[in-house]
């Protein structure tokens, strides 16, 4: 892997205290001969189990996700 760039939309609740209620993550992996499905668990694994910020904010809004990988 020689990157990652993240790109983030979201929705935010129309009245306060106007929480996330949709995030959505764009994940584009840049490397020489990544496997899908591993990049695939890394991600799974970092929202479900090494980042408390998705983990927190997974508790009001939806968040999804989706990668590509960029060879190179």
């Amino acid at each position: 892997m020689t990157g990652c760039e993240v790109k983030v939309t979201s929705e935010r609740a129309e009245t306060d205290p106007k929480v996330f209620t949709k995030i959505h993550m764009h994940f584009i992996v840049r490397g020489k001969g990544l496997k899908r499905n591993v990049v695939e668990h890394a991600i799974r694994l970092s929202h479900e189990k090494y980042c408390s910020a998705s983990i927190m904010l997974g508790k009001t809004a939806e968040i999804t996700k989706d990668f590509e990988i960029v060879e190179g």
